[in-house]
């Protein structure tokens, strides 16, 4: 279903079981497909392949989906798959994203809201991408990894276990959480006793001689009352993969 507020350039093909919400544009070459469904005012840039076939060799060609929020901008070349039968059947991207040019988004992915995806950015099958995350360029994310919430994950680092919330985390020679997105945060109107409580807690999970599970401990033990601190421990402590330090 396409509304008539949607524009269609040339050379687009749109599968029979798309459905666009108003005022979506589809530029030039586009090419969205399967149980697509999309939210108001997205932008789907040339050669963009939205709701595409799984990358998956035991994908047998099932009903699976893909769903879009609204206000989504889709850059030149970006693939987003469509989800499997054994990763819950649904793909799912939130509203008001960046997906910047050859960003690929792999099978039963779920990506939160405002979140930015820089050029080449890929997100492996079952990843999950919390709200307001920045992902840079080059940057693969393994299977089944999550990034937490207002993390900035910088250009070219190789994530292969879970991003902490809030966190600046980038690659030197391995993936390594520097501390905390001190300056995203601040652009997002974190005042200072939130960012206070948030510097307390890094020090002690990153720059105490403790191990993450004492550091911890001790944040409990001296009574969690800032909400964001009571998140960050949450994520710690639910996090299967372990977490990038």
């Amino acid at each position: 279903m396409i509304p008539e507020s949607c524009t269609v350039g040339p050379w687009c093909t749109v599968g029979p079981h798309v459905v666009l919400g108003e005022g979506c544009e589809l530029i030039s070459h586009v090419v969205l497909d399967g149980h697509l469904t999309a939210g108001a005012r997205n932008k789907f840039s040339p050669f963009a392949c939205v709701g595409v076939a799984p990358q998956d060799l035991k994908y047998k060609g099932e009903a699976t989906g893909l769903t879009l929020g609204d206000d989504n901008t889709i850059r030149e070349c970006v693939t987003i798959s469509r989800g499997t039968v054994g990763g819950g059947g649904m793909t799912r991207i939130g509203s008001g994203c960046l997906l910047m040019a050859y960003v690929h988004v792999g099978h039963d992915s779920v990506i939160g809201d405002h979140c930015i995806l820089a050029n080449n950015a890929t997100l492996a099958g079952h990843v999950t991408v919390e709200d307001d995350v920045t992902v840079g360029a080059f940057s693969p994310i393994h299977q089944f990894c999550r990034v937490g919430k207002h993390a900035y994950i910088g250009g070219g680092t190789v994530v292969t276990q879970d991003v902490l919330p809030f966190s600046l985390t980038s690659a030197t020679r391995e993936a390594h959480a520097y501390g905390m997105n001190k300056v995203g945060l601040e652009r997002r109107g974190f005042d200072r006793t939130r960012l206070r409580a948030l510097h307390h807690a890094f020090r002690l999970l990153l720059a105490s001689k403790l191990n993450v599970a004492q550091a911890v401990e001790k944040l409990r033990a001296e009574g969690v009352e800032s909400e964001d601190v009571r998140y960050l421990l949450e994520f710690v402590e639910g996090s299967k993969r372990g977490v990038v330090q």
